[in-house]
């Protein structure tokens, strides 16, 4: 992934996270800044189990394996970021939906 990829990717997350305080149960509401810092803690873990597991396994992967370590990336966030409270039902409609919102935007440029 490129740079612009990257930073795309980061804005769009921190939004989605936003306004995931607002529509799903169980997530709290954040400001834009710590839902950015949401989405580079949410980024740096994902990249760090994607090292280590490889890329089936990282959030970004394909399948249920990736759905639900985004999940859990996700739940596990909340322990950094101050004000991020998370339940388990709303880090998984959580992953869900960054899920979803990543396929419809591009994060490369061609």
């Amino acid at each position: 992934m490129n740079w612009v990829g990257a930073i795309v990717r980061f804005v769009v997350a921190a939004i989605v996270l936003m306004l995931l305080g607002y529509v799903v149960p169980g997530f709290s509401h954040l400001t834009f800044w710590s839902a950015l810092l949401a989405a580079l803690v949410i980024a740096l873990v994902g990249y760090i189990i994607e090292a280590l597991f490889g890329k089936h396994v990282s959030p970004y992967g394909r399948g249920i394996v990736g759905f639900l370590v985004s999940a859990a990336v996700i739940y596990l966030a909340q322990v950094i970021v101050p004000g991020m409270h998370v339940t388990i039902l709303g880090a998984l409609i959580a992953a869900f939906v960054i899920g979803i919102v990543d396929l419809f935007i591009p994060t490369a440029v061609r």
